[in-house]
């Protein structure tokens, strides 16, 4: 089906979350697992992708980092605007899966890995697109460290951001807003006004 947002891509996604969410312990033999980050259009990926694609000079002819990628919507917007080739990380492996199955499914190539991106420097590219990731304080921190180091050697780093409660809003410049449709089963509302950001220091 294709995000509300983002009726250019179709992605496999989830009707319900909760059991996707058992069914994906119970393969693992696990409790306690984080939510099925890839099989749903999470609201900060689904306005960071219309921004892009709504405004494809901000990655036409560049290489592209969709960090932390779940189901790899952002990734495909990239392409589909024009980028030269996009990277989509995450270091969940039924997200890997996902993200080859979208990519198949909307005709792109995407090139993917499951290594820890933040355990190092920003990888060679010419964007960093981040949705949804600052709703735990400690990757938080992480994550708008790198960013910073990212744009200090010349990377910019949009950010795509519903309002979680570790997004660093004071260090933060808006760039746009949008009202994007979510399932209750995972969010608190059945639309989040969620926003694109930049770090202030390098807009």
């Amino acid at each position: 089906m294709a995000p509300p947002l983002v009726p250019e891509i179709s992605l496999h996604l989830a009707h319900e979350a909760v059991p996707l969410w058992q069914k994906t312990e119970e393969e693992l033999g696990e409790m306690g697992l984080p939510p099925p980050f890839w099989a749903f259009a999470w609201a900060g990926g689904q306005a960071l992708a219309r921004h892009v694609l709504d405004d494809p000079s901000l990655v036409a002819g560049k290489r592209v980092l969709d960090l932390a990628a779940g189901s790899g919507l952002v990734g495909i917007a990239a392409l589909k605007a024009g980028a030269a080739g996009t990277l989509a990380a995450d270091i969940d492996g039924f997200s890997l899966a996902a993200i080859r199955l979208n990519a198949a499914l909307n005709a792109v190539a995407l090139e993917v890995t499951g290594e820890d991106l933040l355990a190092a420097a920003p990888p060679a590219c010419e964007v960093i697109l981040v949705g949804d990731l600052f709703y735990e304080k400690g990757l938080a921190e992480r994550v708008l460290s790198w960013l910073a180091a990212a744009e200090e050697q010349g990377i910019p780093a949009l950010i795509g951001d519903p309002g979680r409660s570790y997004l660093p809003r004071g260090e933060l410049t808006k760039l746009g807003q949008y009202r994007v449709e979510v399932t209750r089963d995972l969010e608190d509302a059945e639309i989040k006004m969620t926003s694109v950001w930049r770090l202030s220091r390098y807009c």
